[in-house]
C-alpha cells in the first residue's frame, strides 16, 4: 500500500532549552510578515529554522495561524511536494485544500488548477496565516518552480510565505523586490553578534570563557552558529581552552570537517559506530536503526544522542522518530564512505528490507536503488504496483521509471505492463505501445520455450493476468486514437484472454467497449457494457470504481431522457457509498448528478441542496471530472438567480479545470458558455465560438457534436431575432430536421425534446402557429413521463406564448399548465435577450389593452425583433416603443420577458387578434 504522509514534517520545531533570545530577528520577521514573502537564505548552520521558530513562538499570540513544512530531498517530486504543502495548509486552516489533495494524484489535473482552488479558499480566511517552507533548497527543482511562481504571484494578502533555504530559490525575487513585496533575512543578519555569542557560550552552554576567548571565537566563526555549537561541544571538558581557541581557523568547509572530527573523536567507539552506520537513514527510529546496525539499542541510543545535543532533531513528541541535522548527516556519510566503503550498500539493503517488511514500498525502493540493487528495486516496484494503482498513486510509480534501467524492465513483462497502466492513467501515451509489444513478445517467446530464462517475474499471480491486461490497454489506446471498432475488438480479446477470476480486467474491458459505444451514439450498447463493468467491479470489491461507472450510466440515461432511471442509478451508488467506512471518491459526483436531474425537473431548491452537499464533501470525494461538473451546474443556478457574471466566471473555471479521462466530451463547456451568452443577448461572442469550432449547418452529424450543433441552431434563431432579413431562419429549418432524424435514430430522447422545441420556435417565427403548436405538443408528450421542465420553459417568451396556446386549446391537459406555473415560479434569465429576473407574484391588468396593444403583445411573444415588429404593423419604431411602454405599464412589468410571462399568466396572448 502507499506510504502515508510523515506527520512530523508538518510539526513546527520545538525550541530547545538554552536557545539564545534574539528579539532583533523577531522584530525583523514581524515586519516581513506584512509583505508577500520573507526569504531566509543562508548557508547551513546559520540558525534559519531556529530564528523562524522563535519568532512564531512569540507571534502565535496575535491570532496568526501557522502552516509548517520541513522538506527533504524526496520532496523534489511534484506529487510529494504539493501533497505536503497542501496538507500543511489544511492543518493550519481546516477546510483549506481538502478537495485539492486527490487532484494531485490525477495525471490530467495541472498543478495550477489545484492551486487555484487552494488560493480561492485561502482568500476566504478571516485571519492571517504564515506558510513556512523549511529547507526549501532540497525541493527547488524545475518541476516545482512553475507551481511555486504561480502560488507566489496569487497569494491573498492575509497569507505570508516564508522560505528558509541554503540557496536563493529560482523564483521571481527581482520582481518582488521591485514591488516592495519581499523581505530578506541573510547570513549577515543571522550571524551571532558579540553579545549573542557571549550569551550562548557563557550562558546557554555554560563554558564560562574569558572575554578574550569569546571574542576570538566570535571573530573566527564570524557568528556562524553551527561552528559555535561544534566548538562548544569540542571545548567541553578541555583544560587548554585558550590554546584551542587560538588555533581555531579555516573557512566554513574546513571548520565543519575539523570540528566534526573533534566531536566524533571525543565519542566512544560505540556511539561513533552508531552515528556512522545510521547516517544512511533520512529518518531515525529505534527498530529501524537496530535493523541497520545489527544492534538492539537503537531507541536508547537515539534518546542519548537527543539529550547530548548531538545534532539530532526530535520529530515527534513521543520520542519515536528523529533525524540528524542535515549538515551533520552529510559529514557522517562522508566519513562512513571513507572509513567503511564496502559496508554502505549493505546498510542500505538492511534499511530497504526493514521498510519492505513494514509495508512502506517507497523508502524500500529508494534504499534498494542507493544500494545499487536495481533488480531488488524492480522486484519491490513490481510487487507494489497493484496496491499503488488501487490507491491512485500512479505518480509514484512513474517516478520510479527513470530510476530503473530499460534493460531491467525489458525482461520483466509484469513490471512493464504495470508501468504502462500508470503512464496511461496520467495521460502519457508515448512509448506505451512499444512497451506492450515488448511484453507480449516476451510472453510469446516464453510460452514457446525460446527465451524462458530471460523472463523475470516477482509477482507470479500477475503473470497469468497479463494477456488480458495487455489487450485491455490496447483497447484504451485505440479509444484515445479515436478508433471505436479497434477499441471494441481489443476489449473482446481482453475478456477472452483474461483469467477467470480477473474481474478487474474484464470490467475495464467492458467499460472501454461502453465508452466506444457511447462516443458513437449507441447508447443502449454503452449502457449494457457499463452495467457489465459495474457487476465485475462489485465482484472484485472495487466499490469506488463502481461509483465512477454509475455516473456514466446515469449520464447515458439522462441523454435518453430517462431521468427516473438516472436518479435510481445515482441513489444506488449512494447506498453503496454509505456502506463504506470512509467517503469514497465519486460520492460528490453523485450529488452533482442528482442536482442536475432536480434542475432539469425545475426543482431549484433540491438542485441547490444536492450541490451544497457535494461541496460539503469536498473535491477529494470527487473523481477527476467533478471540479468542472460541479461548476457547470452551479453556473446554471447562479444565472437563474440573476448573477450572470458569477455564472460566466464559473464556466470559465470549469473549462480550465476540465478533464475528460477517456469519456467522450458530449457537452463541451464552451458550448454551454455560448448558450449562456445567448440568453443575455451576446450574439457576437456566441457566433465567434461557433466560428472557432468550425460549426456549419452542412456538417456531418454525430452524437459527440450534437450538443454543439444544437447550440448552433440556437445561434441561428438568435441571429434571426436580431435581424429577420437574414437567411438564418431558412438554414435552421432543414438543419433541425436532420438533427431530429439523427437523435430519433439514436434513441436520444432528451435531444429530441430540445430539437422539437426549437422547431416550434422556427415555425412560430415563420408565422405558422399551427405547426409550432404541433411540434411543441409532441415535445410535451415525450417530456411529460419524466417530468422535464427546463428544456421547455428555458426557451423563454416564444415558447411560453405557445404553451399558453396549448393550455387554451387543451384545457384538460395538466402538464402544460404545470409548465406555465413553473415558468412563473422559477423566473430567471431565459430566451436570447438580456433582462432582469421576473417577478413571481401573479399579475393583474391595471387597465384593459387596446386592440392595437393586444396585437403588439402577440408579436412581442414571437421571435421577431423590434424593427421587424414595426414593419409588420406598418408603424415607426418610435410608435412601437410607445405601444410597448403602455403595455408594460398596464401589466406592471419592466421588460419584454416580463410582459410575455404576465400575459401568459392572464391568458392574454391566446386571446389576442390573429391567434
Amino acid at each position: 500500500m502507499a506510504s502515508p504522509l510523515i506527520e512530523t514534517k508538518l510539526y513546527r520545531p520545538r525550541l530547545r532549552q538554552g536557545v539564545v533570545a534574539r528579539p532583533r530577528l523577531g522584530e525583523f520577521l514581524s515586519r516581513g510578515s506584512k509583505s508577500r514573502m520573507t526569504l531566509v537564505s543562508a548557508p547551513a548552520g546559520f540558525g534559519k529554522t531556529t530564528a523562524v521558530a522563535e519568532w512564531l513562538a512569540g507571534a502565535a499570540v496575535d491570532g496568526r495561524s501557522v502552516a509548517w513544512l520541513s522538506l527533504d530531498a524526496r520532496d523534489s517530486q511534484p506529487a510529494s511536494f504539493w501533497t505536503y504543502l497542501v496538507t500543511a495548509l489544511q492543518r493550519a486552516a481546516p477546510g483549506v485544500g481538502v478537495g485539492a489533495l486527490p487532484l494531485l494524484q490525477s495525471a490530467r489535473t495541472a498543478v495550477e488548477t489545484v492551486l487555484a482552488t487552494v488560493l480561492n479558499e485561502l482568500a476566504a480566511l478571516t485571519h492571517p496565516l504564515d506558510l513556512i517552507l523549511d529547507d526549501y533548497h532540497l525541493a527547488d527543482t524545475p518541476d516545482i518552480r512553475a507551481g511555486m511562481t504561480f502560488l507566489l504571484e496569487h497569494l491573498p494578502p492575509q497569507v505570508h510565505l516564508v522560505i528558509c533555504t541554503r540557496a536563493d530559490p529560482a523564483l521571481p525575487l527581482a520582481r518582488l523586490r521591485a514591488r516592495g513585496e519581499l523581505v530578506e533575512l541573510r547570513a549577515a543578519d543571522l550571524r551571532f553578534t558579540a553579545d549573542e555569542t557571549t550569551a550562548y557560550l557563557d550562558g546557554a552552554v555554560g563554558l564560562k570563557l574569558i572575554e578574550a576567548d569569546i571574542e576570538a571565537l566570535e571573530q573566527r566563526t564570524e557568528g556562524w552558529i553551527a561552528a559555535l555549537q561544534l566548538a562548544a561541544l569540542s571545548l567541553r571538558g578541555r583544560e587548554d581552552v585558550s590554546r584551542f581557541v587560538a588555533g581555531f581557523a579555516g573557512d566554513d568547509r574546513y571548520v565543519v570537517d575539523y570540528l566534526v572530527e573533534e566531536v566524533l573523536g571525543r565519542q566512544s567507539d560505540d556511539v561513533r559506530d552508531f552515528l556512522l552506520r545510521t547516517s544512511v537513514l533520512n529518518r531515525l527510529h529505534g527498530p529501524l536503526c537496530d535493523a541497520v546496525t545489527g544492534r538492539r539499542d537503537g531507541k536508547a541510543m537515539l534518546e542519548l544522542l537527543d539529550r547530548a545535543n548531538l545534532f539530532v532533531d526530535r520529530l515527534d513528541d513521543r520520542r519515536r522518530w528523529y533525524r540528524y541535522h542535515h549538515l551533520f548527516a552529510d559529514v557522517l556519510r562522508t566519513h562512513l564512505a571513507d572509513e567503511h566503503p564496502g559496508e554502505v550498500a549493505n546498510l542500505h539493503r538492511r534499511a530497504g528490507q526493514w521498510y519492505a517488511d513494514a509495508g512502506e514500498p517507497v523508502p524500500a525502493v529508494s534504499h534498494a536503488l542507493e544500494a545499487g540493487d536495481v533488480d531488488r528495486a524492480a522486484d519491490l516496484v513490481e510487487l507494489a504496483i497493484p496496491a499503488l494503482q488501487r490507491d491512485r498513486q500512479e505518480a509514484t510509480i512513474c517516478g520510479w521509471i527513470k530510476d530503473l534501467p530499460d534493460d531491467i524492465v525489458r525482461v520483466r513483462p509484469v513490471l512493464a505492463v504495470g508501468l504502462v497502466g500508470a503512464l496511461m492513467t496520467r495521460g502519457e501515451f508515448e512509448g506505451v505501445e512499444e512497451r506492450l509489444d515488448g511484453a507480449e513478445r516476451l510472453l510469446g517467446d516464453s510460452e514457446q520455450g525460446d527465451t524462458a530464462s530471460e523472463l523475470v517475474v516477482a509477482d507470479r499471480g500477475a503473470l497469468a493476468r497479463l494477456p488480458g491486461a495487455i489487450e485491455m490497454y490496447r483497447s484504451a489506446l485505440a479509444l484515445v486514437r479515436g478508433d471505436p471498432s479497434a477499441t471494441v475488438r481489443h476489449a473482446r480479446r481482453a475478456i477472452d484472454r483474461a483469467a477467470a477470476d480477473d474481474h478487474v480486467v474484464r470490467a475495464a474491458a467492458a467499460a472501454l467497449s461502453g465508452l466506444a459505444g457511447w462516443g458513437s451514439g449507441d447508447l443502449d450498447a454503452a449502457h449494457a457494457s457499463y452495467s457489465a463493468a459495474v457487476e465485475g467491479l462489485l465482484r472484485a470489491g472495487y466499490v469506488a470504481d463502481v461509483l465512477g461507472c454509475s455516473i456514466t450510466l446515469a449520464d447515458i440515461r439522462i441523454t435518453q431522457g430517462r431521468l427516473t432511471d438516472a436518479q435510481r442509478t445515482y441513489e444506488r451508488a449512494l447506498r453503496l457509498a454509505a456502506e463504506a467506512p470512509d467517503t469514497l471518491r465519486g460520492t460528490a459526483d453523485t450529488y452533482v448528478g442528482l442536482s442536475q436531474i432536480a434542475w432539469d425537473r425545475g426543482d431549484a431548491a433540491a438542485a441547490t441542496a444536492h450541490l451544497r452537499r457535494a461541496r460539503e464533501l469536498g473535491e477529494h470525494a470527487g473523481l477527476p471530472q467533478h471540479p468542472y461538473r460541479w461548476r457547470v451546474v452551479q453556473a446554471r443556478i447562479l444565472d437563474a438567480e440573476g448573477d450572470r457574471a458569477g455564472a460566466l466566471d464559473l464556466l470559465d473555471e470549469a473549462e480550465r479545470v476540465y478533464t475528460g479521462d477517456l469519456s467522450p466530451n458530449v457537452r463541451p463547456v464552451p458550448a454551454t458558455r455560448a448558450r449562456l451568452l445567448l440568453t443575455h443577448g451576446n450574439l457576437g461572442e456566441a457566433r465567434d465560438w461557433a466560428r472557432r469550432q468550425g460549426l456549419t449547418t452542412d456538417d456531418e452529424l454525430s452524437y459527440v457534436r450534437e450538443y454543439e450543433h444544437l447550440t448552433l441552431a440556437r445561434i441561428l434563431l438568435a441571429a434571426h431575432r436580431a435581424d429577420p432579413s437574414g437567411a438564418e431562419l431558412t438554414a435552421a429549418a432543414p438543419f433541425l430536421r436532420r438533427l431530429l432524424t439523427a437523435a430519433e435514430t439514436g434513441g436520444r430522447t432528451a435531444s429530441v425534446i430540445e430539437i422539437l422545441v426549437l422547431q416550434a420556435r422556427v415555425h412560430d417565427a415563420h408565422g405558422d402557429s399551427g405547426a409550432a403548436v404541433a411540434a411543441l405538443e409532441r415535445a410535451l408528450t415525450l417530456a411529460e413521463p419524466e417530468g422535464h421542465v427546463r428544456v421547455i420553459v428555458d426557451d423563454g417568451p416564444p415558447v411560453i406564448a405557445l404553451l399558453t396556446t396549448v393550455v387554451r386549446q387543451r384545457p384538460g391537459w395538466a402538464y402544460p399548465r404545470r409548465l406555465l406555473d413553473a415558468a412563473h415560479r422559477i423566473g430567471g434569465s431565459t430566451g436570447e435577450e438580456a433582462g432582469t429576473t421576473s417577478a413571481t407574484a401573479r399579475h393583474e391588468l391595471v387597465e384593459p389593452l387596446s386592440e392595437r396593444e393586444s396585437e403588439v403583445l402577440r408579436l412581442l411573444a414571437s421571435d421577431l425583433g423590434g424593427p421587424d415588429i414595426a414593419r409588420r404593423l406598418h408603424v415607426s419604431l418610435n410608435t412601437l416603443r410607445t405601444h410597448t411602454r403602455h403595455i408594460y405599464t398596464k401589466l406592471g412589468v419592466n421588460n419584454r420577458r416580463e410582459a410575455v410571462r404576465a400575459a401568459a399568466e392572464l391568458d392574454l396572448i391566446s386571446r389576442a387578434p390573429g391567434r
